[in-house]
């Protein structure tokens, strides 16, 4: 064997090995994709899930109106799978907005009293304007989200 015949075989084999390792690299992003995309659709379950017990607390009575409508809009915004067509959501995202500014949790405490009842007011303004439609949005979602909703329940009857 040649010199030219041993640089062939060394060619040959350098390929064989940089093409096994393509293979192996594209293996890993493969299943990393896959695990991707289950996670994702487990945390879409698991909002779902969440988003459909506010939503019938809300439409029960269970939740303030403006907590209810801010913590669903907020899962909502996390939740990335499908969505019903009749779903408009759009009166949660207007209360989120118009409720922004307002402190929450310690900052709310330490807030002076007038400032409070301020805030209070405006909220109180905010639920009377728009109670019945965040309860018919509700009583949607309660339902589900996805299109063909059974919901998580329904899938996990589903399963069992």
């Amino acid at each position: 064997m040649t010199n030219n015949d041993w640089l062939i075989i060394l060619g040959l084999v350098i390929i064989f090995a940089l093409a096994m390792y393509a293979v192996i690299l594209w293996r890993r992003v493969w299943r990393n994709q896959q695990l991707l995309t289950r996670k994702e659709e487990e945390r879409n379950v698991r909002l779902e899930g969440d988003i459909r017990i506010l939503a019938q607390s809300l439409v029960t009575g269970q939740l303030p109106v403006i907590e209810g409508a801010i913590r669903i809009k907020v899962l909502l915004d996390n939740y990335s799978g499908a969505r019903r067509a009749d779903l408009d959501v759009r009166v949660f995202e207007t209360i989120y907005d118009a409720t922004a500014h307002i402190p929450t949790h310690q900052a709310w405490k330490d807030l002076p009293k007038a400032q409070r009842k301020l805030h209070e007011r405006q909220m109180e303004t905010l639920e009377a304007q728009h109670r019945s439609e965040v309860e018919q949005v509700a009583r949607v979602l309660s339902n589900g989200v996805r299109p063909d909703d059974q919901g998580a329940a329904g899938r996990r009857q589903t399963a069992e």
